[in-house]
């Protein structure tokens, strides 16, 4: 393998692992006798300090790894500190509503109440680690059933799912009326 490719493969690897590689192992992949991965490793390692990275290869008896600078860990602090903002939209707090009033519940579920598809809103209330999959409805197909997390609970400011506060019954049968007539609106157009 022609040099560079081998430092490149040898960074992709290092990278995705996280955690430290034998060389022996690294070795094999890129088809090298140990010696001459050695070598490559030491050159990846100079031209990292040469050209002032933020990463550099930390040798550990056998074994290597790509590890962030210790001089710039204050940096990563900051952006590890640094609380996650997002943007919670209509379709995503209605659907946050409909999972934390109903939960456990299934996609299909939600998506009668809503009346439209739910992937996207769920996938991204998922990603916000404010609902998580809490099981298996016991039915044909076994579909994933979601509620609300602890992130859920702080995010909102509540101790339990008990101190959410009540829906007033008039409101309840306004918002179905105006459900039932955004659904009548999109299958007249």
């Amino acid at each position: 393998m022609e040099r560079q490719k081998a430092k490149s493969v040898l960074e992709a690897i290092l990278f995705t692992m996280g955690d430290s590689v034998e060389i022996e192992r690294l070795a094999d992949v890129i088809e090298e006798d140990v010696q001459t991965t050695k070598e490559i490793l030491e050159e990846m390692a100079e031209e990292y300090r040469k050209e002032d990275r933020g990463i550099e290869l930390t040798t550990l008896d056998n074994a290597v790894q790509l590890c962030t600078k210790g001089e710039l860990y204050e940096y990563l602090i900051k952006i590890a500190k640094t609380p996650k903002k997002y943007v919670l939209t209509d379709t995503l707090l209605e659907t946050l509503s409909i999972i934390a009033y109903k939960q456990p519940v299934t996609r299909l579920e939600i998506e009668k109440v809503r009346g439209v598809s739910c992937d996207h809103a769920v996938n991204r209330l998922i990603e916000f680690d404010l609902i998580a999959e809490v099981g298996r409805l016991d039915a044909p197909g076994r579909p994933l059933l979601f509620g609300t997390t602890e992130q859920f609970l702080r995010s909102f400011g509540v101790k339990s799912i008990d101190d959410l506060p009540e829906i007033n019954p008039v409101q309840m049968e306004e918002f179905k009326l105006q459900a039932e007539s955004e659904v009548q609106l999109q299958l007249d157009i």
